[in-house]
């Protein structure tokens, strides 16, 4: 599609697919702190869209 962003660019899918390859060699560390700063940032997301529907939402109170 040719959207996103550049190779180069530092990004967390870039670090987790590069610490894919050191996860088995003994460095997991390269791999797990990104994938976990990932999932908390999915979970942050998420839960402040369930807090902003629950605040909002008239029908819910």
């Amino acid at each position: 599609l040719g959207v996103g962003a550049p190779p180069t660019e530092p990004s967390l899918g870039t670090l987790i697919r590069i610490g894919q390859d050191f996860l088995f060699s003994g460095e997991w560390w390269i791999l797990i702190f990104p994938a976990a700063t990932l999932l908390a940032l999915a979970l942050s997301v998420n839960l402040l869209g369930d807090w902003l529907r629950d605040t909002l939402n008239p029908r819910l109170k």
